[in-house]
């Protein structure tokens, strides 16, 4: 038997102090508190270090030494205090579409969540980057979705499959399509190699961190850091070096963050 979640020391980690019933109001306050808290990052696959999937290095890194990490990190987490928490959760996956030119296909590289409750299924996921859900949203085609961030929307893109948009500036831009094959564990496994070891990926080959916060979101990829108003335009600016973007890591993201020459040097680089 792997290790078990300490699910204590994961509220802790998010600032979670409510009711612990596998109910809706609680699956929503738990998905904002760790949406708000632990920062999507690519640090290990942008230094080539190794991304582990387990439940003992899950909570070591995200919890314990307070770093953030990518969809496969932060939902295998959440999935796991949703599990023991008593939801029916089921994973999926999903070829991402958000900034990318029509027509480009991407392999199933993108982990998402449903959730079973009360009759109704729902959609999960504290991992997609700049655009991260900050509520669950019911499995529902065709209608506009409220969170405290965006509106979210499903389309049906086929036979059991979905396509997932957000509403911003007022357009709809497309983020993911998925259907609903359930993933096991082995899947994630191949997805979490080729994102984080093949020389082309866009988390080998750049740093792209973000987290939602009330009313914005910020971002930062490569030296380009930006805050995104909700109700406002959006604000830029391209950071000096190392040391102005481990400031931002560490203030911003709140990210912890060693000493580690090795990273110093690759943040230098960053163009």
């Amino acid at each position: 038997m792997g290790e078990a979640l300490d699910l204590d020391a994961y509220f802790g980690r998010i600032g979670y102090s409510g009711a612990r019933a596998p109910t809706l109001e609680t699956l929503r306050a738990i998905h904002l508190r760790h949406a708000l808290t632990i920062p999507f990052e690519n640090l290990d696959p942008f230094l080539r270090r190794p991304v582990r999937l387990d439940l003992a290095s899950l909570q070591g890194k995200l919890v314990r030494d307070r770093r953030g990490g990518y969809c496969f990190e932060h939902n295998l987490l959440f999935k796991a205090a949703l599990d023991a928490l008593g939801f029916q959760v089921t994973g999926l996956a999903a070829r991402v579409m958000w900034n990318l030119p029509e027509g480009v296909t991407l392999p199933r590289t993108h982990m998402l969540l449903r959730i079973a409750l009360d009759g109704q299924d729902w959609l999960a996921d504290v991992g997609f980057g700049g655009q991260t859900l900050t509520a669950p949203i019911k499995l529902i085609a065709d209608i506009e979705q409220a969170t405290p961030h965006e509106p979210f929307r499903l389309l049906r893109a086929g036979d059991g499959v979905f396509l997932k948009q957000a509403k911003l500036g007022g357009a709809w831009k497309p983020l993911h399509r998925f259907d609903l094959q359930p993933q096991l564990p082995p899947d994630y496994e191949v997805a979490n190699w080729y994102v984080s070891t093949h020389p082309e990926s866009r988390f080998v080959k750049n740093l792209t961190v973000a987290m939602p916060a009330p009313g914005r979101r910020y971002a930062l990829f490569n030296r380009d850091f930006t805050v995104h108003h909700l109700d406002g335009p959006s604000e830029q600016r391209r950071l000096s070096g190392a040391r102005e973007i481990r400031g931002v890591l560490e203030e911003v993201f709140g990210l912890t963050m060693p000493a580690d020459p090795e990273l110093d040097a690759a943040l230098e680089r960053l163009q």
